[in-house]
């Protein structure tokens, strides 16, 4: 079955579904689904709180029927998918408290699709999962809800997503997408309906599972290399020596790859290897590099508070009562994603030492910030205090350059750089 034209549905509409979303609606007839009607008023008056796709490119692609040509038609109302032939599903996947996977957004979005699913439709998940849960878990609810057979009424596909929020260089048409298909044909119209859009090309990998495996992958390994250089920098600083320095000479040899220590939060690097992670002890393997990686970069949050405060102890500060600003909340520079954000095991911290402590994040959204982590951010420059007994620069936002730190500071303050965003004389400390 080779279809020579496409009616698109994108479930989800976040950092992932709605630049594709737009990507696909300058060629095809695109219905943007959400389930949240507040992100659909805001997209239908042009505007990305995420700030992934510029309000004028999203006007430009924006219509007002889902009977269009082209053209992205965003909603909250399922009946205006069902005239799709393929649906696209981009809700997220998170873990839950134990770290455990959270499939509960991708199960609703299957029972959602399979309530409109059609003979000969395509049903292509995006989201991050283990390998296995396309086929395992969500193709047997398109099955039971729609009454349809798999590989015989309808097929599926999966191609991982690998938006870089933030990132204004790697955007969703210039990243190589993965793509894979239920059967040999299928993959094809996968493959062909992907490379349509996606100028930097495809790879179609050989199954569902494997493509499913390489995303998680991806993204472990990541995971496990920066936990390698953030234990290179706890042992650095008990030897006193500079991590940066080191990394930079070790980086002029010709292979060494090269990692910073840091934070490791968002949605992927923080997220993926505990899917991976989970299907592996599920199969009987104690995945060891995995976890022990995930330990350490966990650890990173409350080890800076930590050091922190040692620093603030040798210079002679009272720990109880003591101010401490925290610049940065989201958890990447110049980009307003707060998801598993690790900067809140640094606030978490250095509440257990008594510590009052401000926050404030030009990039992140208040309302946000109190939702998902019950803290007030402080929204100017001007509601800061002149004598914080500490300051950490958790995250690099660009604007954080323009203030002036030395006169935030209290007699003998403690600067802890995270990010190594200041020259290495104006801070007392740095991963």
């Amino acid at each position: 079955m080779i279809m020579s034209s496409h009616r698109i549905a994108i479930i989800g509409l976040g950092y992932v579904g709605l630049p594709l979303a737009v990507e696909f609606a300058k060629q095809y007839p695109v219905v943007g689904f959400d389930i949240n009607d507040n992100r659909i008023a805001e997209l239908k008056a042009g505007k990305d709180r995420t700030l992934e796709v510029a309000d004028a490119d999203l006007k430009t692609v924006l219509v007002n029927t889902a009977n269009q040509s082209n053209g992205l038609y965003v909603s909250s109302d399922v009946n205006d998918m069902a005239q799709s032939t393929v649906y696209i599903i981009t809700v997220p996947t998170p873990t839950d408290d134990l770290n455990k996977p959270v499939f509960t957004p991708l199960i609703k979005a299957s029972e959602t699709v399979g309530s409109i699913l059609k003979p000969q439709d395509i049903v292509i998940y995006e989201s991050t999962v283990y390998p296995g849960v396309t086929e395992d878990i969500c193709v047997p609810i398109l099955e039971r809800v729609s009454g349809l057979s798999f590989n015989k009424d309808f097929y599926a596909g999966y191609s991982p997503e690998r938006i870089n929020p933030g990132d204004k260089t790697h955007t969703v048409t210039k990243i190589l997408k993965v793509t894979s298909g239920s059967t040999p044909e299928i993959a094809m119209v996968v493959d062909d309906l992907y490379k349509s859009v996606i100028t930097a090309g495809t790879h179609m990998a050989p199954s569902i599972k494997v493509a499913e495996a390489a995303k998680v992958i991806e993204n472990s390994q990541r995971d496990i290399n920066i936990a390698f250089v953030n234990e290179l920098s706890k042992i650095f600083r008990l030897l006193d020596i500079d991590t940066e320095a080191v990394l930079k000479a070790a980086g002029t040899k010709w292979n060494f790859i090269n990692f910073k220590p840091g934070l490791v939060g968002g949605h992927c690097i923080g997220v993926d290897p505990y899917y991976l992670a989970q299907k592996a002890i599920e199969s009987g393997y104690n995945p060891e590099i995995i976890l022990a990686g995930r330990k350490m970069n966990d650890s990173m949050g409350a080890y800076v508070a930590t050091e922190t405060v040692k620093l603030m102890i040798k210079k002679g500060a009272t720990i109880k009562g003591s101010n401490v600003l925290v610049l940065g909340i989201t958890f990447k520079e110049n980009c307003p994603d707060i998801r598993n954000s690790r900067v809140i095991d640094i606030i978490k911290e250095f509440q257990t030492y008594d510590v009052q402590v401000d926050v404030y994040d030009p990039w992140a959204s208040v309302n946000e910030v109190k939702h998902e982590y019950g803290l007030d951010l402080i929204t100017t420059t001007h509601a800061l205090k002149t004598h914080y007994d500490a300051i950490v620069l958790a995250v690099s936002h660009k604007e954080f350059l323009q203030i002036d730190i030395q006169a935030l500071k209290a007699t003998n303050a403690v600067i802890f750089d995270v990010k190594s965003l200041l020259p290495a004389n104006q801070v007392d400390a740095r991963l």
